[in-house]
């Protein structure tokens, strides 16, 4: 698990500082938003599956910890890519995005840890 959480936190920086095709194509405005909605959506979970499988158990406060950090691996791309590519920006509205995705994954880790309390 922990191999996937790394692989998919690199793959995070590869698309969003590479260069690529506008998104337009999908014909779906603010397409991608969805994108790194869904980017910071799976990196929470990866990441909280890691720490779930690791202590055996659910830790809100540490999956809320991976939240903060997918916050601010989100904005230090955000900077880099302002600062260090030509084709991208910065856009407040993707760190929004990215919020958003890993705060509804903690919100799921939450529903299970609810669940798994009701069962015992």
């Amino acid at each position: 698990m922990l191999s996937l959480a790394v692989s998919w936190t690199i793959l995070i920086a590869v698309l969003c500082l590479v260069k690529f095709t506008d998104l337009s194509y999908f014909g779906v405005s603010g397409a991608d938003k969805y994108v790194h909605f869904t980017l910071h959506f799976v990196f929470t979970l990866l990441w909280g599956f890691y720490f779930w499988l690791k202590l055996d158990e659910i830790i809100i406060p540490k999956i809320a910890r991976v939240v903060l950090l997918s916050l601010c691996y989100g904005i230090v791309i955000e900077i880099l890519q302002e600062i260090a590519t030509n084709t991208r920006h910065a856009d407040i509205f993707d760190v929004l995005a990215n919020s958003a995705g890993a705060t509804i994954a903690l919100l799921f880790f939450v529903l299970i840890k609810k669940r798994k309390f009701k069962e015992k």
